[in-house]
């Protein structure tokens, strides 16, 4: 790792921030400061400087410490804002339901920028769950800065839309409990980004894919990795499973698995243009890593919010519906579907939610509602999506 000599600051100090831009960063010779509201983490991480990522598959386990690192509270808005002021590089891994609250704090370091009249731009990666993500933060930022600054923020200031693969488990209550600031995750070490919504010369990143025409890149993670973790999560689910790879393995979910992403890959050839064997490579290697025993991600993780999972542009029905805008059958995807829908783990308020529209509503109603299928244009799709979920009720996973 060589000397860091420039500053990046990352908003947000979990699986994303702390799992993976953490150790890009540095690797890349950057002095990270996190950004984050747990106290306990803040303070681990500025008692050593530095943290643990430790790094698991099926080959066996590797130990990074990654430094220089430091840390700073979410509510100390004046130095989070000094600290932004001053970086080369910035990333946001907060969550969506967090980006306002931390809109005010770039609008704040973006004003520092221009009063000092610095010259060199800022680039902030997006490292978000939300589609137009940089577009909509953007607006944030826009709402909380001072208008004498908006020319400085279009000139100066790039927001860089992220697609994030690495995979990372909840963290054990022991474990956290003996090193607050250890993150585990897997090796996987790609980060492609938009090549448009860089300001001047792109960074240096170890990992870093700077990609255009970037929702071709999008609608991959989508459809095809989250649309594993789905398939896998609901479907293992109703098998009573407790892991991931234990529904890779399972001799009813495998099928309708491998199927499923078979409807997707065909689909995203014909809108995106991508060349079918590396799409099949690619696909190849997710369900390779979805093997990753030692990494123990639990069907829970995967699954839950099935309200989100569930939306209309999400992994399975999204999917489903380029499909079969294709004319390709998304007879496997309408599996995932239906496992969704049937999806009533008690630790989940959302799945508990999306019960209760049921008992109310129906299932037909919520896949208009909720899924926002049209009965005329996409009838071929509703009927799958039922008899699969009677089957499912009935225990049965084949027609």
């Amino acid at each position: 790792m060589g000397e860091a000599v420039k500053e990046a600051v990352v908003f947000g100090a979990g699986k994303v921030g702390r799992g993976f831009l953490g150790q890009l960063f540095t690797e890349s010779c950057y002095e990270v400061t996190f950004v984050d509201v747990d106290r306990e983490l803040v303070e681990a991480i500025n008692a050593r400087g530095g943290y643990w990522l430790r790094l698991v598959d099926n080959e066996g386990t590797e130990e990074l410490w990654i430094a220089p690192v430091r840390a700073i509270g979410g509510r100390d808005v004046d130095r989070a804002a000094a600290a932004l002021s001053e970086a080369e590089l910035a990333a946001t891994a907060v969550g969506t339901r967090a980006l306002l609250a931390i809109a005010p704090i770039f609008a704040q370091a973006i004003a520092r920028r221009a009063e000092a009249g610095l010259e060199s731009p800022l680039n902030i990666i997006i490292c978000e769950n939300l589609k137009d993500a940089s577009t909509i933060f953007r607006e944030m930022v826009r709402k909380a800065l001072d208008s004498r600054y908006h020319p400085f923020l279009e000139q100066q200031v790039g927001l860089v839309m992220a697609v994030i693969g690495r995979m990372a488990p909840l963290i054990p209550p022991e474990v956290r409990e003996q090193d607050p600031a250890l993150m585990i995750a897997e090796p996987y070490k790609e980060l492609p980004v938009s090549r448009e919504g860089f300001v001047g010369p792109i960074p240096e990143i170890v990992g870093l894919r700077a990609e255009p025409h970037f929702e071709a890149w999008v609608a991959r993670k989508l459809y095809l990795h989250n649309a594993a973790h789905a398939m896998l999560a609901y479907l293992g689910y109703l098998k009573d499973l407790t892991y991931g790879y234990e529904a890779l393995h399972d001799p009813d979910v495998r099928p309708l698995l491998d199927r499923a992403l078979d409807e997707s890959l065909r689909g995203l050839v014909v809108k995106f243009g991508f060349q079918e064997s590396e799409l099949r490579a690619h696909v190849a290697d997710i369900v390779r890593r979805l093997d990753n025993r030692a990494l123990a991600d639990t069907i829970f993780r995967l699954a839950r919010d099935p309200l989100r999972k569930l939306g209309p542009e999400d992994r399975l029905v999204g999917a489903a519906r380029l499909a079969l805008k294709h004319r390709i059958v998304p007879a496997g995807l309408a599996w995932g579907i239906a496992g969704g829908l049937a999806y009533d783990d008690p630790r989940d308020p959302r799945a508990i939610k999306l019960q209760q529209f049921l008992a109310t509503e129906g299932i037909e109603s919520v896949l208009q509602s909720l899924c926002c299928l049209d009965p005329p244009a996409e009838k071929q799709l509703i009927e799958l999506v039922l008899a699969r979920y009677a089957a499912l009720k009935r225990g049965a996973f084949r027609l």
